[in-house]
């Protein structure tokens, strides 16, 4: 018994100085962990329990939008898809009130792909915090004295990136970087080579041709016959004329003038077979909507009624492929792109780039408020309406015609001053000069 005593205190011993080695380890420094924890792994966490726990804070206590557009760690899985889906969120509320605050999110949401960036990823994600502050401005404009709630919303979800930019400086200055002892990725994930799927099978052999009567019969005398035919005609030599016609004077139309004003022989009503290379021409269905950053107003007919209200600053407009048919832009629009229309009516008010029309006929093209650049090339009939505010505007015109720019005077008023289109250029003796010139008929 005694034995049995002392055997199971020399394991007590045992035990206690075991657990004694491994609390000493744990409370060493080793490199960069701490505790058994890397530290940035422990500044990351203190990331998420900071900012980002006080962003949701805020989301939840505004409610409505915002609060869904802040339950990310459900979205963020794969990163890019979701990031997407933010972005879709925000266009599909468009006309909420709290239209900015998802704006803001949905311009700096692709900082979470700084895993991605090769080099220097910091000021990536600056560059999306600052996209942001475009829209945080607004809403500390609008919510500033209304509902602090909205301002802290703003802080918290700022702060979030400059912790973020710290986290980056501090963890992963020049790149995504990779713990040595860290477990390895499974091969499952790395593996982007999967195989493509195979190519659909080839399409079915078409009909077998047609015969005629003719065809099951067998030619080959006959083909023989024909060609001892020719050959005995041409073998005639001069006498092969001898069975031609004599055609007298008289019936000679360049030495009988009355025969000039006789009708010409009419050619056969046999219709000639169908052109199969002629395909019939499908009209495209009509197109307005956004996309990204573009909006697309394509293939209208006969429309005009066409508004595009909401727009923002960096937002650009084409119109392709439209006739007979009336566009108006409503705000302020990064620029407009005017291509292949016909009979097109374009009414905006406010564009800080350039206006272009281009491969165009007959556009009427009306400005409400300011433009610094309106391009005309290749195109056929353009009027241009000028506001008062936007007579300092530049008129650029290449291989095009008819063209005329119309300025207000009073009220309701307009005068017409055409834009030249033929130039006289001549050597001065040191450089070519251009200058406009009218030709006498």
């Amino acid at each position: 018994m005694e034995d049995l005593i002392q055997r199971l205190e020399q394991a007590v011993t045992r035990l206690e100085h075991v657990s004694t080695s491994m609390q000493d380890s744990n409370t060493m420094t080793n490199g960069t962990c701490v505790n058994g924890l890397d530290q940035a792994v422990s500044h990351f966490d203190v990331l998420l329990g900071g900012p980002v726990s006080d962003y949701l804070k805020y989301s939840r206590a505004i409610g409505r939008e915002v609060e869904k557009h802040t339950e990310l760690q459900d979205l963020l899985k794969p990163i890019s898809d979701h990031i997407q889906e933010i972005q879709n969120f925000r266009e599909q509320n468009r006309g909420s009130c709290l239209f900015n605050h998802l704006s803001a999110v949905s311009e700096s949401i692709p900082a979470l792909g700084w895993v991605a960036v090769s080099q220097k990823p910091g000021p990536y994600v600056k560059e999306m915090n600052d996209a942001a502050i475009f829209y945080t401005n607004r809403v500390l404009k609008d919510y500033k004295e209304i509902d602090k709630r909205h301002v802290d919303w703003v802080h918290s979800y700022l702060l979030i990136w400059t912790e973020m930019q710290s986290f980056i400086k501090q963890h992963h200055t020049t790149g995504l970087v990779w713990s040595k002892t860290g477990p390895i990725a499974p091969t499952s994930i790395l593996d982007f080579t999967s195989p493509c799927p195979p190519p659909p099978p080839p399409p079915p052999p078409g009909p077998p041709p047609v015969l005629s009567d003719d065809d099951g019969k067998p030619h080959g005398d006959g083909a023989a016959a024909q060609h001892s035919e020719l050959f005995a005609q041409l073998n005639q030599g001069v006498g092969i004329t001898k069975g031609l016609k004599h055609v007298k004077d008289e019936q000679k139309t360049h030495k009988n003038p009355n025969l000039k004003g006789q009708a010409s022989p009419t050619t056969s009503n046999t219709p000639s077979p169908a052109n199969p290379s002629t395909a019939t021409i499908h009209k495209r269905s009509p197109l307005l909507e956004l996309e990204g950053k573009k909006w697309r107003v394509e293939h209208f007919e006969q429309k005009h009624d066409l508004v595009i209200e909401e727009t923002e600053l960096k937002q650009v407009v084409y119109v392709f492929s439209c006739n007979n048919t009336t566009l108006q832009v409503k705000g302020k629009i990064n620029s407009i792109i005017v291509d292949n229309c016909k009979k097109l009516g374009l009414v905006f008010e406010n564009a800080v780039g350039i206006v272009e029309i281009i491969n165009s006929n007959a556009v009427q093209l009306q400005v409400l408020g300011t433009v610094p650049t309106i391009s005309i090339n290749k195109t056929e009939g353009c009027q241009v309406y000028l506001s008062k505010e936007a007579l300092n505007c530049d008129i650029v015109s290449a291989k095009s015609s008819e063209m005329n720019i119309l300025i207000p005077e009073g009220e309701d008023d307009y005068r017409e001053f055409p834009v030249p289109e033929q130039f006289k250029t001549v050597w001065d003796g040191s450089k070519l000069v251009t200058e406009p010139t009218e030709i006498a008929g």
